[in-house]
């Protein structure tokens, strides 16, 4: 059944057990949980209290009992609200919170895998960088000394008939990436626009690679040579020394981040430095920051900074962490775009004392790879980033920048599929002459009636700076009438400000339009989440 006009607003009554912000929380998650889709209310939690705590087995982290999972919180706060938890949710709090499946896993997940000890690499949250790495390290060496007196329930990882743990499908995980080739790429911006961006396509041809809108592509890129050959010549070694039936170069130029700087690495250095080097290097690999610069240390700068330190090649390359994949949003619909795969990628450039410093995965798409040549992808599926079921529903879709990147993707299986319901896309950047993103394409989709409305925020076009916060707010009168006739809405692009001020712009509009206080419209937007109609991935 479709229900049209403002959703129900039900009012807990003031003789319920409840605190006044708790009964307006409720009023509002109803309110939104039995919006016009019709939505059932499904439990919270599993937990049983009448079942005693000895039959639960390990207390593990859950996404739906995790008040930190808000990747605009800081660690600090994240592990302040955590602290009183057991480990496995303290383990949760010290990731990032994006849950984009970098790492593998969701955030829960890899907590979790950590915690049952199904997984050892500390490392693996890439947005969490080092902060997330030490407090891992910090809360695995409290639970190895839980381990020694009570070891947790392990739950037994599946097998394949033969014994052995099972292998994903080529092309599904970071573990068995598929080999694809890049088939074009074409920049984005205008030529003088301060930004660099580029719409990449991949050839899937080959490969039994299947993905779906709103998931995500893991790419393997290569260090830039100029980096490699900069930091042989710092350790004065040999390029071509074998090291294993490898080259240190290569390891170099395919196996080895060389990015922020780890702790590892300050430690080694520490016991090849004497006096006042030697006290920093172990200042910074403890995570203090003597000359208030551990920021700008990718593995180069380090070596800058103590240029007396020589370690071994194999010592060196023992302390470096692995290079990682880099995820990024998939912008093309399989239904629309069939044998191949498109990225939007903006190319990390940037200057710091005089050195220009590279996003490895960006700059390699952009430049360095050439076109046909071999890359190794695999497809991360989505957490919750989809289409609704129904084709009929309308969508709300906020994505600056490469934030656009699914919603192209979301657009082109709508109309590939002919899906009735309303879109509507806001997309901002800096000048709308020179950071248009897919103009023509989103400009005919608007003409055809695809695209039902379209509305634009550029931060540099005029001397107040304009965002799609404030657009939102401008067309508060609308928006709301799409919540209240069932939207879903889509938010996509940076976890730290924008996605933030965007959650803070909606609830601004549902209060006022909707008639709420501002707890039952916060209420609103919490209920919009739990039933599946608020939706973001962020990074």
């Amino acid at each position: 059944m479709t229900m049209h006009g403002p959703p129900p607003v039900f009012v807990v009554p003031d003789t319920a057990p409840f605190s006044v912000e708790q009964r307006a929380w409720l009023s509002g998650y109803l309110a939104a949980l039995l919006a016009p889709d019709g939505a059932t209310i499904t439990p919270l939690s599993g937990f049983d209290p009448a079942v005693p705590a000895t039959a639960r087995g390990p207390v593990l982290a859950d996404s739906d009992d995790a008040p930190w999972h808000d990747p605009s919180l800081a660690l600090d706060a994240r592990m302040e609200m955590a602290s009183i938890r057991p480990l496995a949710p303290r383990l949760m709090a010290a990731m990032a919170q994006q849950d984009c499946g970098q790492c593998g896993y969701n955030c829960a997940d890899y907590a979790n895998a950590l915690f049952l000890k199904k997984e050892e690499r500390l490392n693996l949250c890439a947005p969490g960088g080092k902060e997330t790495f030490r407090a891992l390290k910090k809360l695995a060496e409290e639970l190895d000394g839980a381990n020694a007196e009570t070891p947790p329930a392990v739950a037994a990882v599946p097998e394949s008939p033969n014994g052995t743990p099972p292998v994903s499908a080529c092309g599904t995980s970071r573990e068995n990436p598929a080999e694809a080739a890049l088939l074009s790429r074409y920049r984005l911006n205008a030529s003088h626009s301060e930004k660099e961006t580029w719409h990449i396509e991949i050839d899937l041809t080959g490969t039994d690679l299947d993905y779906a809108v709103g998931d995500s592509l893991g790419v393997f890129a290569s260090n830039a040579p100029a980096v490699v050959d900069a930091v042989i010549a710092q350790l004065g070694a040999r390029p071509e020394r074998m090291i294993g039936d490898c080259t240190f170069r290569d390891y170099l130029l395919h196996k080895r981040c060389l990015g922020p700087a780890p702790d590892a690495l300050f430690q080694l250095i520490s016991y090849l430095t004497g006096g006042e080097q030697r006290r920093k290097a172990q200042a910074l690999a403890a995570g203090d920051d003597p000359d208030r610069d551990a920021a700008q240390l990718d593995v180069l700068a380090a070596l800058h900074k103590f240029p007396s330190a020589r370690p071994d090649a194999e010592a060196f390359l023992e302390v470096l962490d692995l290079l990682q994949p880099r995820l990024y949003s998939i912008s093309s619909s399989p239904k629309a775009d069939s044998g191949k795969v498109s990225l939007t990628v903006d190319a990390v450039r940037y200057a710091i004392n005089k050195r220009q410093r590279l996003g490895v995965t960006s700059t390699f798409l952009a430049e360095r790879i050439e076109t046909g040549s071999p890359l190794k992808i695999y497809v991360q599926k989505a957490h919750n980033f989809a289409l609704p079921d129904d084709p009929v529903t309308p969508i709300v879709m906020i994505g600056p920048g490469t934030g656009v990147a699914p919603f192209r993707a979301f657009l082109r299986e709508r109309q590939a599929i002919g899906a009735p319901g309303r879109n509507w896309l806001f997309f901002g950047h800096r000048n709308q002459d020179t950071d248009f993103f897919y103009r023509d394409e989103l400009l005919a989709m608007r003409q055809a009636g695809l695209l039902n409305r379209l509305t634009l925020a550029w931060s540099r076009a005029a001397k107040e700076k304009t965002y799609v916060q404030d657009r939102m707010r401008e067309v508060g009168v609308d928006l709301w009438r799409w919540l209240a006739d069932g939207a879903h809405v889509y938010v996509c692009g940076d976890a730290k400000r924008m996605a933030k001020d965007v959650e803070a712009a909606l609830v601004d509009v549902i209060a006022r339009h909707g008639v709420r206080t501002t707890d039952e419209a916060i209420a609103f937007v919490q209920g919009l989440k739990k039933s599946g109609r608020y939706q973001a991935d962020v990074y």
